[in-house]
Order: C-alpha cells, then structure tokens, then sequence
C-alpha cells in the first residue's frame, strides 16, 4: 500500500493565481467609487488653535457653507457643479472616461469641547478652505467637599 501526502492548502494556490488574473483582466481601465463628491480633510492642531482644512477644487466660494450648530458639529457642505465649455457642444460628443465626481456634498465633524466657537475664522484660497478656531482654556473640573460626620 502506497501513501500519498495530502495538503489542503494546494488547491487554493491555483484559485488564488485565477482570481488575481480575473481581478487584474476586470479592473483595467475601469475606476469604481461610490457616492458623490466628498472633498478630503485635514484636521490639524498646534497648543493654540484647532485647524480644519478641505480640498474643494473647482468650486466658487460662493458655493461653499461652513456652519457651526449648538451641539458643536461643524458642518461644510455645497456643491461641485459641471463647467460647461462654450466651444464645446455638450450633445455632439459622447462620453469616453468621466474622472471628476460632481455634486452635493457635506462634511461633518464634532469638534472637541475646548473649542471657542465664537473664535471660527475661514479663508478659501486655490481650491482650499482652511477653517480654524482658538481653543479655551479647559474648565477645572469642581470640587465639592463633604462634610464628614
């Protein structure tokens, strides 16, 4: 009687190979993400002042809104509309590859507690708005003593 080794693991080597082949063959060419246009950030601090910055290129300023509601959310929200060239008639030409994600789009974000909310300055400048804010001093945590009997 003759004994022959069995390894599990071998057949999963070959369907590992074909997949990654299958994957590589399907992903050539194309570029999937979900949802709309979602700006990245930047939240930065130093000892002083809390910094929030977000890419948003090809956006007017005026179509940007910062907002602050009472629970201490900073919200950044607008929308990224499709330029129209003149030269170019929309209806004569079909889509070969689209990249660029328009849209709405709104970030939120819960800022700490040491935020004075008053303090929030903004400044949109090549394609990036920069939020900051002074941080306040921490409230000392109240003592109460109890008398003891």
């Amino acid at each position: 009687m003759a004994l022959v080794r069995f390894d599990p693991m071998n057949g999963f080597n070959s369907i590992t190979r074909k997949m990654n082949d299958f994957i590589s063959d399907f992903d050539k060419g194309l570029s999937v993400e979900f949802g709309g246009f979602a700006p990245r950030i930047d939240i930065l601090e130093d000892e002083k002042t809390l910094f929030v910055q977000a890419e948003i290129p090809g956006i007017k300023k005026e179509d940007i809104k910062v907002k602050i509601n009472e629970e201490g959310m900073l919200c950044i929200s607008g929308e990224k509309k499709r330029t129209q060239n003149e030269e170019v008639n929309q209806d004569n030409f079909k889509q070969i590859r689209t990249e660029r994600n328009y849209g709405t789009f709104s970030r939120s974000f819960i800022l700490p507690d040491n935020i004075n909310k008053e303090s929030i300055k903004a400044k949109f400048e090549n394609g990036v708005l920069d939020v900051s804010f002074e941080k306040s001093a921490p409230e000392a945590p109240k003592e109460t003593y109890i008398n003891i009997e």
